[in-house]
């Protein structure tokens, strides 16, 4: 195996946003820098052994006793060649690892990974010295929909009661669109209103806004903003990112009012149409609790998404290749006790 460092633009031909250079490009705006490499696996795993990958850097100024020190970080990498075997992931992993400590700052604390492969059930496992996080990072289960199939087909793979709401709500007057990112604003003042009800943390209106006007010069997704209103008023949003055979629900809020009228409902058939005209083939919720527990905090959260059909997939979430081991422990500590804060806030809502 053979690392290079290359352009950014190297990861337009990723499959996953997340691996892209517009991503990439987009998450150097918010303290991180964005490392692209092409990745060579080798002659003996066959065609597709080159592969681009994108590596994030960030600073851990912020964790007292770990200033100075960075993370790095691969959202949805590496995507392994065809021609290596589910049983050589985990060998392949500890591989691309040590290459890439070689070519990181010393300063780098450990190198955080969210393979993007599938995993089945309670296969949720990595190699040594591979660590698993206290926190992962992107979810790791979520919903994809086939979109390739007819939107009849579509809807007739959802619950009933899911069918019926998205068709209430526009008998009952929700009108759904497409707004400009001048009404970013508009969706923000739902999103608090979300994070607030459900006792999640969400990102300053800046975040939100620079994924429209990101002016990355390679290959740029179609970043979408729905809007649900009802009588004038807005009922729910949601941000969409179309690239490829990929279509994918980012951000979803929605007000306290007129609930009863289901604008979220509506507003996903909506995405999922738009998706497939744009000529996307699957369509991802991006993001459920491992199963369904009445007593996870984001039960109403799985029970949305997977009511709209689809097939649920998991991942193997996010583990470390710590490369400083002793202040790798002092993260880790740090990271699970956050961790224990924010599930307790959103328990006690």
């Amino acid at each position: 195996m053979h690392l290079q460092r290359a352009e950014l633009s190297v990861c337009d031909s990723s499959g996953s946003f997340l691996q892209s250079g517009f991503w990439g490009s987009f998450k150097a705006r918010f303290g991180w820098e964005a490392l692209a490499f092409k990745l060579d696996w080798g002659d003996e795993v066959g065609p597709g052994a080159e592969q681009p990958l994108l590596v994030l850097r960030r600073s851990l100024f912020s964790l007292g006793p770990l200033a100075g020190f960075s993370l790095a970080y691969i959202p949805w990498g590496p995507e392994l060649p065809h021609g290596l075997g589910d049983e050589n992931r985990g060998a392949a992993l500890v591989e691309l690892a040590e290459a890439l400590k070689k070519e990181l700052p010393g300063d780098t604390v450990f190198i955080r990974f969210d393979p993007p492969w599938f995993i089945q059930g309670c296969e949720k496992s990595g190699p040594a010295p591979f660590v698993r996080s206290a926190a992962d990072i992107q979810p790791p289960d979520t919903v994809l929909i086939d979109l390739k199939q007819s939107m009849e087909s579509i809807m007739e793979g959802m619950k009933p009661k899911w069918r019926y709401n998205a068709r209430l709500a526009l008998k009952k007057g929700v009108i759904v669109r497409r707004a400009g990112v001048e009404e970013i604003g508009v969706f923000y003042k739902l999103l608090k209103d979300t994070a607030h009800r459900d006792g999640i943390s969400i990102h300053n209106m800046e975040y939100y806004k620079a994924l429209f006007e990101e002016n990355y010069q390679g290959l740029r997704p179609d970043v979408r903003l729905y809007l649900a209103e009802h009588e004038g008023e807005s009922l729910a949003g949601i941000v969409t990112l179309f690239r490829g055979r990929e279509a994918v629900y980012l951000y979803g809020a929605s007000s306290d009012k007129k609930r009863n009228l289901m604008a979220p409902y509506a507003l996903q058939i909506k995405a999922m149409e738009d998706a497939k005209t744009s000529g996307c083939e699957e369509y991802d919720l991006f993001g459920i609790p491992p199963n369904e527990d009445p007593a996870h905090p984001m039960i109403g959260l799985y029970r949305f998404k997977t009511g709209f059909g689809g097939r649920i997939v998991q991942r193997p979430g996010s583990w470390d290749y710590p490369c400083r081991p002793i202040f790798y422990l002092l993260f880790s500590f740090a990271e699970a006790f956050r961790k224990s804060i924010r599930t307790l806030k959103k328990r006690r809502l």
